[in-house]
């Protein structure tokens, strides 16, 4: 398959997975432009709809505001607003589509990944492994959601389908020792990346918070400068509680950046231009799906075209 081939159908799938996040921006400005001139109550009608989908107050103002430049008391066709909204949204996720590039020098490169449960932190592991494995790295995974072993299980699966090696511990053990262990380990066999998956229990702020705090501290005593990514994996489904982790998050680790899961399972894609905008993060990957080649790289203006329901690329 070439290239073009490729990205071509990547954003065939990028599309038909944030459907329900562009179909309602896409029919509101249908409805709202039709046979209308863009004067103050249209440019709020827009303002409106733009936070309905989740792209935060301050940045759906903005973008309105921006779009009703040098169009304002004119008859706009709606494909002409979509189109608009897909360069001011590309404007604002260019800057922070940034993909995650392995540290060659490291031996491990050292990935924290966080997040609360649910978000996808187990499968995106898998993921990363496989794309890693398959360029011909050596990866080992860590197992440090101990509480639940279904988390433990499935990082073994990942592990046994990649031809990675799972450091585990017993079910409700130290995710801090875990996680030494599996950093001496990736040392000791040249590794080039560590994978340590974290637990995500935000119903207790402080364990969870003093947990991962835990980790930092005790992979330091073996690399001063672990981990050298920390990596937040963010469910699209959450809509603007994924600003609340954003925060949360990163009080405890440098976050350094984000990948966000199901967005093919939601109308609430554009929480990730609100993320973009306020916290200016790097976001490396996102997920359209369950499948091992539904988590890509992000690319800003294939993801603004396809929010904003512009058919073509």
């Amino acid at each position: 398959m070439s290239k073009t081939e490729e990205k071509k159908g990547w954003f065939s799938r990028l599309r038909d997975g944030l459907k329900r996040s562009s179909s309602a921006i896409s029919g509101g400005i249908t409805d709202i432009f039709t046979k209308r001139k863009l004067d103050d109550d249209v440019i709020e009608e827009l303002e409106e709809l733009l936070i309905s989908a989740d792209l935060g107050v301050a940045t759906s103002a903005r973008i309105a505001a921006n779009i009703a430049k040098n169009r304002f008391d004119k008859e706009i066709a709606p494909e002409e607003i979509r189109g608009a909204l897909a360069d001011e949204v590309s404007t604002i996720l260019d800057p922070v589509a940034q993909p995650f590039l392995l540290d060659e020098s490291r031996k491990p490169h050292v990935v924290l990944v966080v997040g609360v449960n649910g978000s996808g932190k187990t499968t995106t592991i898998g993921k990363f492994a496989k794309q890693y494995r398959s360029a011909g790295k050596k990866v080992v995974l860590a197992a440090g959601d101990t509480f639940r072993a279904a988390a433990v299980e499935q990082l073994q699966v990942w592990g046994q389908r990649t031809g990675c090696d799972v450091v585990t511990t017993k079910v409700g053990g130290d995710a801090a020792g875990l996680s030494f262990t599996a950093l001496e380990k990736a040392k000791a066999e040249q590794a080039d990346l560590l994978l340590i998956d974290t637990a995500g229990r935000l119903q207790n702020k402080t364990d969870l918070m003093a947990e991962l705090e835990k980790i930092l501290r005790v992979i330091k005593k073996l690399d001063p400068d672990a981990p050298h990514s920390c990596l937040l994996v963010l469910d699209a489904t959450t809509g603007q509680n994924a600003l609340n982790q954003v925060e949360i998050f990163g009080k405890v680790c440098n976050v350094t950046g984000l990948v966000m899961t199901k967005l093919d399972g939601t109308a609430r894609g554009g929480v990730l231009v609100a993320i973009a905008d306020r916290f200016s993060l790097p976001v490396h990957a996102i997920g359209v799906g369950e499948s091992e080649d539904d988590l890509q790289p992000f690319a800003a203006k294939d993801f603004a075209r396809a929010l904003s329901g512009v058919e073509s690329n």
